[in-house]
């Protein structure tokens, strides 16, 4: 099983490499708080997520939630398509900042 990291790419960018999953979601928001707190805009790149599934979105839901309850701006990069599914079919894609850029 392959280990899921959120690496920065510095000045508020980072990626999120391998699996996006139930047993990887409780790590990755573990690095997130003490990564995203300095109140710079996050911009979150998920293009390098090997798979992903519900835990994923609701990580994702959760960086957003306590951002915003920092007052800092977030936006999401190359969503994989199941997570852009499952956001769709649960109704909280408009929820979340995607950059389509």
């Amino acid at each position: 099983m392959s280990r899921a990291q959120l690496v920065s790419r510095g000045d508020g960018s980072f990626a999120i490499r391998g699996p996006l999953d139930f047993d990887s979601v409780t790590g990755l928001l573990s690095q997130g708080e003490q990564q995203f707190g300095d109140g710079t805009p996050l911009v979150i790149d998920l293009g390098e997520v090997t798979r992903a599934n519900s835990a994923g979105l609701a990580l994702l839901l959760e960086w957003l939630d306590r951002a915003r309850g920092r007052q800092q701006a977030v936006s999401f990069l190359n969503l994989p398509g199941s997570l852009l599914e499952i956001a769709a079919f649960t109704n909280v894609i408009n929820l979340l900042p995607i950059d389509h850029t």
